[in-house]
This record gives structure tokens, sequence and C-alpha cells, in this order.
């Protein structure tokens, strides 16, 4: 596609390689990650320096975020659909811009709250406009390798934001993760604006009505494939988002005290998060998206079980090298899900991209945020909460998959191969 539209007017724009394409939409959707990840060794800082009385509390500041971020999906989709994908990213990352600038200033937890809010606010155009824009582009199988290439690197992100976060903690104090937070946007802004085309089709281009995007929604909606594995993707985020808001009191601060040796940790498991996204990549060509994304989420179900039997039996302290590879190992399987279950949401709802990826995006976050805040206030200074989330929601998981193909695992149809 050679011609990149611009609200009205339209340039000719470079079409990025294959390989570009993949890391510059990996890169925005990394903005979401970055968002989070590079917070969590600054939780204590943070809480001495606003006056935070309560521990667990430090967790709103991935609840705000998501928030805000799980709110603004239902409003960029429809306008993309409209208007095109590049001018709302732009808008998107703009707003994303001034949350962070207000983050960097902030005075009081409550206005830190509030900017956090407000980056979700624009981060959101990233999460819908990268799915919405690999579908413009790929579909089927090639649609998957894409979002798992995407994936790998979106997951990647974990591995180093944890340490960059502790390395400007150590330069400059928290507000500089801000500062990096801002460069990163910056980047990409550019990045974006000079090398990505307008993938919209012209014949897929809604008009301005409610009445449309209603539609777009209510296909979603009714599609079995599409809402049974979005429901899946989102019980699968609750279960990311619960490891999220509580790895930083299991492993720095409350159970194991590894203080600065949490990033290492977290960036190992980060890996193997990473190396599931790369192995996905190379084998759902031959093997299909349901294959890999049921057989992870019945073995994410086994190693929860195993996780929870560690819990009981150790009094909730598990040695660190035996809880650190089991738990690695679940990422490693529920890895294999999330992109999968991605793809065969949006697979048949090419013509409403946008606004399916927008409800979609927004439904799953909101799973996601509320399943993670709700386990992540349940810690108690074990990790029985985390291992009963990971069991309870693997299963409501695998219940919903078992619905959603009517009660056929492991069996390839659509664009999967035979």
């Amino acid at each position: 596609m050679s011609q990149v539209l611009t609200g009205s007017a339209a340039r000719p724009t470079p079409e990025p390689s294959f390989r570009e394409f993949v890391f510059l939409i990996a890169l925005v959707m990394a903005l979401v990650s970055l968002s989070i990840d590079n917070l969590l060794p600054a939780f204590e800082p943070i809480r001495e320096s606003l006056r935070v009385p309560d521990a667990n509390q430090m967790q709103l500041i991935i609840t705000a975020y998501m928030g805000g971020f799980a709110a603004m999906q239902l409003v960029y989709g429809p306008l993309s659909d409209m208007i095109g994908r590049r001018p709302i990213l732009i808008l998107g990352l703009t707003i994303y811009t001034a949350g962070t600038l207000l983050a960097v200033f902030a005075t009081s937890y409550e206005v830190l709250l509030a900017a956090r809010v407000i980056q979700g606010l624009g981060g959101a155009a990233a999460r819908v406009l990268a799915v919405a824009i690999v579908r413009d582009r790929f579909e089927g199988r090639d649609m998957a390798r894409v979002m798992a290439l995407t994936m790998m690197i979106f997951i990647i992100v974990p591995v180093v934001a944890p340490a960059t976060g502790s390395l400007f903690l150590m330069l400059g104090g928290w507000r500089l993760i801000f500062v990096s937070m801002l460069a990163l946007v910056l980047i990409v802004v550019v990045w974006f604006g000079l090398r990505m085309p307008e993938t919209l089709h012209p014949e897929y281009r809604m008009p301005v009505s409610a009445a449309k995007i209603g539609d777009g929604i209510r296909r979603t909606v009714t599609t079995r494939a599409s809402i049974g594995n979005a429901t899946a993707l989102g019980l699968a985020m609750a279960c990311l988002m619960t490891y999220l808001g509580s790895s930083q009191q299991i492993f720095e601060t409350e159970i194991y005290r590894l203080g600065h040796g949490f990033v290492v940790v977290f960036g190992l498991i980060a890996i193997c998060m990473g190396a599931a996204a790369f192995v996905n990549s190379r084998l759902v060509q031959t093997l299909g998206m349901r294959r890999l994304a049921h057989a992870g989420i019945c073995g994410f179900i086994l190693v929860a079980l195993v996780i929870l039997a560690q819990g009981l039996i150790f009094g909730g302290r598990p040695p660190l090298l035996l809880f650190g590879v089991t738990l690695a190992l679940a990422h490693f399987l529920l890895s294999l899900t999330m992109p999968n279950f991605n793809a065969m949401a949006m697979e048949p709802l090419g013509d409403v991209a946008g606004t399916a990826s927008s409800f979609i995006g927004s439904y799953t976050t909101l799973a996601g945020a509320a399943g993670g805040y709700v386990f992540g206030q349940a810690f108690n200074g074990t990790i029985l909460p985390l291992a009963t989330a990971y069991v309870g929601l693997g299963l409501a998981c695998l219940g919903v998959v078992l619905w959603t193909e009517k009660g056929r695992l492991f069996s390839p149809h659509h664009a999967d191969p035979a």
C-alpha cells in the first residue's frame, strides 16, 4: 500500500520490510509492557516519597493504568475504522505523552494515579491499533506467525524493563523512569510516522455511524470463536496481571527478600515467556493455533496444581529454586496460549478489525485487570493466593475453550493446517 492517509491528506510512505514491520509493531505494543514492568522496582521508593501507608496499595499503580487502558480501547478501534489507523494511533500516543509528563511532576500519590490513568487512556491506542494493523495486512496462519513474533518482542521487554527501572532509580530516582517512557514514545511516534503507511483497506472504511460500531461489536460478541477465544485470553491475562501485581512483594520484599536480585528472577521468567513466543512462531504454521493454545492451557493447569501443592507443603513459602523453575514453566505454557487466543478471536472479523480489536482489547484488559487486582489484594505473605489464582483461572479458561470448540480440543479447523 503506497498511500498513507493522515486525516484528509494523502502522501506516499515507503513500505517497511517484514522484519521492520514486526519490530515496529512490537515496539508499539512494548509501550504497554514497559509502562508497567519498569516501575516494579520503584514501588518502595514511590511509597516512601509519596507517603503511601499500605504496601498492597502500590498495586494500584498497575490497576490505574490498566483501567484507563481498558476504557479507551472501546473508542480507538471504531475511530480507526472510520478515519484510519495512523491518525488515531498518533492521537493516542499524544495522550500517553501528556500522562507521562504529569507523572514526572506528580507531588502526591493521587496525582500519580491520575497520571497513570491518562497514560492508560493513551497507551490503549498502541494495543488496539497494533493488532488491527497486523490483521489488515495478514490473515490465518501468517497472522498467527506475525502475532507470535510480535508477542515475542513484546514479552522480551520485561526482561530488561525492571533492570532499566533499577538503573534509573540509581541515576536519578523514580521520576527518571517516566522520563525514559517519554523518550521511548517520541521514538515510536517518529518511526511510525516515517515508515508505516495507512493499512486500513478502503473497502473496509466505515462511515461515521453509531449503528455501524454497534454492528461491529454485536458481530464480535455473537461470533462464538471470537467471544470464546477473547474470554480465554482475558482469563490468561488475569493470571499474568496477578503475577505482575504481586511479583515485587514475592521476590523483592516480603517472601524471598532478594532486593535488587528481584530484577534477575523477573528477567529470567520473562526470558522463558519470550522463548515460548519464539517457539510458537516457529510451530504455529505446522501445528496450528488451536493445538498450541489447547496444549498450552492444559499444561499450564497441571503446573499450576504443582505450584499450589508446593505452597501447601512448604507453608506458602517453597524454596526459591523450586518455585522459580515451576513458575517459569507455567509462564512458558501461558505464553503459548495468549497470541493464539488473540489471533483466533480476530480471525473471523477482518472487515471490522478496528472495532473488533477495540472491543476484544477492552474486554480482555478489564478481565485481566479485575482478576489481577482481586487476587493481588489477597496477597498475604505467601504464594498461596497466586497459586490459587492460577489453578482457578486456568480451569475457567479450559472450560471456556471447551465451550468455544464444542468439546473438541486439539482439532484444527478454519485456517489451521490439518
